[in-house]
């Protein structure tokens, strides 16, 4: 008897053996296709992964599945190797990794039913040998199911779906019956006609000349197509890694192949894919968190039959299945953006690289200041390494200085001697970017008289002020509440605002300067839909004076107007019980400082400081990120730390503070039993920031110099977790190469 080993989504590490749905032939039982199966007291979707003659429980404990969802299987095969090999090396049930594959329309057992259809595709029904072989006397109660199927019975080429709604409303209810029953069979039709080789694909927007850098590297990649490679492309801000990726698509596209482009976030696609649409008349589609779960299932759909050329999105897009993929674009590279922070951790950039290995497509991570994981690839000969150093157009590099505000008056966070450089960037009809990676109005509200401050009663954090809404918020649970008029403790109205955010130095700017222009582009701000597009259209057509923003407006954009860059705290960033702070902020104060002077007038970029004599600071401000990359790495690899050394870190939480230390402390011991070569774990210890949203957090590094060894441990350490009496009483994770420890 044929056995259904399924991949069903829930935490636990195996897969789930079913006997076939009733009526199903057998050359129905593909890999990749999704089934409906009861699990628990309900029913999910869960994925074929093959079909055996065997399993280790009885045939009469075996629940039956109920039906196959799918004509053809849902995820090919490439993508089935990746969810695999992810499931292996993030030690993450397969299930779970397989549901990550899909698009949220597809994990959902209703909207399966229901038929979320693309525009692009047409549904044909026929009947199936079964279905020949059935005496239509059978469906004398369901007097529509009976009519469909004599009409589909005495059609040879089968009817579209237009042909069967002429029959009756409840067409598709009663067609998806007789599918479930095994007697008909849907098929998908593509309606678009795939592209050409060689068809035209030039746009509107005519080719810049490259400077030599950048033909060197887009020729360099032009002959990489058709095997496995891995280039990182590593040029300076504004030296034009754009226009070399755009060259690498003409060449797919001319190829007729298609090309999956990753960016870090969703402020990054409104000017990319602007480019790209002006240069290419192919189709382009987006995903990313704002796309709906129905634009994100006809884009999926569309690309997997060949619809679309080009697709660009964050993270997820990796999973995006493709006709023929010709390469993949992995656009900063080094952004922490790539990585899941819960749930299945898995890291878009790694899973791209392997996504090129199983399509034998060239793979190309881009960055201005490359992750010291993707250099040390570089070093061992794993990667190839393109570089431009020189900023495309002609345009010179911004002038960088430190701005030591030590004893010096402050004006809402901002220091006298950089108001007066801001006046006289003004004066100039020059465009200012102030840097704040903060939002709300002051991180702190705190009584004058007695000291008491408004903290989270969830997490040990302050709440901040959001001047706009009069709220204050918790940006770690998101619990809020209104802003007290007099103090709790004492009862006194004298309360003060500490620090500042984005929305204050705003208030300031606009106090000091009320004549100039003013956008602010933060998460607050740009909720709705189209706001960030019309924040960012609107700073790209010079229709602000002076630009005010987090991290969203840091990173990829083109400002052609900032003559003037101001960092407002990179003290912050510089004491960090994390490792890799001192890496995150060098290459963010180098992100920010290259959105000046890329155009014609010459650039200036000012950090304010109460540390200028910091060695990260000087290094990046004399010798750039490539010095400081150098000696970042070094000191690495004394201290036997990431990328020498391969990292995992458990970490567990619960409502009572010692529930996860006793369950992380019998995992060491258990670590300790097993005695691993070159495996050593350390803690468990209280994490940095020990309680978010009620729950307390504990966290436990595991750690060898042998990335084999470490996965070794964790292959037999795995299946243990869940069986620990004490995991009853934690809610725990598995991050397997964490980029943070906090």
């Amino acid at each position: 008897m044929s056995i259904l080993k399924v991949a069903v989504p829930s935490p636990l590490s195996r897969t789930f053996d079913y006997l076939p749905p009733l009526g199903q032939p057998e050359n129905a039982l593909l890999p990749g296709s999704r089934l409906s199966v009861p699990f628990g007291r309900g029913r999910k979707v869960g994925i074929l992964l093959g079909v055996e003659s065997h399993s280790d429980l009885p045939l009469s404990r075996l629940r039956r599945a109920d039906a196959i969802l799918d004509p053809e299987p849902t995820l090919p095969s490439d993508l089935m190797h990746l969810a695999r090999w992810a499931s292996r090396y993030y030690h993450h049930p397969i299930g779970e990794v397989m549901s990550a594959c899909l698009p949220t329309a597809l994990r959902r057992l209703h909207d399966t039913m229901t038929g979320v259809r693309p525009s692009a595709q047409a549904r044909y029904y026929q009947i199936t040998e079964a279905g020949h072989a059935v005496n239509c006397e059978l469906l004398k109660r369901a007097p529509l199911q009976r009519k469909l199927f004599n009409t589909l019975k005495a059609s040879k080429a089968g009817c579209s779906g237009e042909q069967l709604a002429a029959l009756g409303t409840s067409w598709r209810t009663a067609v998806r019956a007789l599918i479930d029953r095994g007697l008909v069979v849907e098929h998908v039709v593509s309606t678009v006609a795939p592209r050409e080789v060689g068809a035209q694909v030039h746009g509107r927007d005519s080719q810049p000349v490259l400077h030599d850098e950048q033909h060197t590297a887009a020729e360099t990649l032009k002959r990489a197509l058709g095997c496995f490679s891995v280039t990182l492309l590593e040029g300076v801000t504004g030296s034009g890694k754009t226009e070399v990726y755009l060259r690498l698509v003409q060449a797919c596209l001319e190829q007729a192949q298609q090309v999956l482009i990753l960016v870090p976030e969703i402020g990054l696609t409104p000017q990319l894919i602007e480019r790209f649409r002006k240069r290419f008349t192919c189709r382009i589609e987006l995903l990313h968190s704002g796309t709906t779960d129905r634009e994100r299932l006809r884009v999926w759909q569309e690309a997997k039959a060949g619809q679309i050329q080009i697709v660009i999105g964050t993270r997820s897009a990796v999973f995006t299945p493709f006709k023929s993929l010709g390469s993949i674009i992995v656009d900063e590279e080094h952004d922490l953006s790539f990585k899941q922070q819960d749930g299945f951790r898995y890291h878009a950039r790694d899973l791209a690289v392997i996504r090129g290995r199983e399509r034998q497509c060239p793979v190309l991570l881009g960055s201005a200041t490359p992750s010291l994981e993707s250099l040390a690839n570089v070093a061992s000969g794993r990667y190839r390494h393109l570089s431009l150093l020189q900023r495309a157009g002609g345009a010179q590099p911004p002038q960088i200085g430190l701005l030591d505000v030590r004893r010096r008056a402050m004006h809402e966070g901002l220091s006298e001697g950089l108001l007066e450089l801001i006046a006289e960037h003004l004066q100039q009809k020059g465009q200012i970017l102030l840097f704040l990676n903060r939002r709300g109005f002051a991180p702190v509200l705190m009584c004058h008289d007695c000291g008491w401050s408004a903290d989270c009663p969830r997490c040990d954090a302050h709440m901040t002020l959001h001047l706009k809404s009069h709220r204050l918020r918790c940006h770690h649970c998101g619990s809020e509440r209104a802003v007290p008029v007099s103090c709790p403790e004492c009862a006194l109205e004298n309360m003060v605002l500490v620090g500042q955010g984005t929305e204050r130095i705003e208030a300031a700017i606009a106090a000091r300067f009320p004549s100039a222009r003013v956008i602010r582009i933060d998460r607050d701000n740009t909720r709705r839909k189209g706001q960030l597009e019309s924040l960012l259209a609107q700073a790209t057509a010079g229709e602000a004076d002076i630009l005010i923003g987090t991290q969203m407006l840091a990173k990829g954009h083109h400002f052609p107007r900032v003559t003037l860059v101001g960092i407002l705290d990179v003290d912050r960033g510089l004491f960090s019980a994390d490792f890799r702070a001192t890496e995150h902020v060098a290459q963010l104060v180098v992100q920010v400082s290259g959105r000046a002077g890329r155009e014609g007038r010459q650039g200036r970029v000012v950090i304010q400081t109460h540390q200028p004599d910091n060695p990260l600071l000087q290094v990046l401000v004399r010798q750039g990120y490539p010095a400081f990359a150098r000696d970042a790495l070094e000191e690495r690899k004394v201290a036997e730390l990431a990328p020498f050394n391969h990292l995992a870190l458990l970490r567990a939480e619960a409502t009572d503070s010692k529930q996860p230390r006793n369950y992380l402390q019998a995992v060491r011991a258990m670590i300790q039993q097993m005695a691993m070569e070159d495996v050593w774990a350390l803690g468990p210890a209280v994490a940095p920031m020990e309680r978010i949203a009620g729950r307390y957090r504990w966290q436990l590094l595991i750690q060898s110099p042998q990335r084999k060894h470490l996965h070794r441990l964790l292959d037999e350490l795995r299946p243990a977790l869940e069986t620990l009496p004490a995991s009853r009483k934690v809610r725990w994770s598995l991050d397997v190469d964490p980029v943070t420890l906090l």
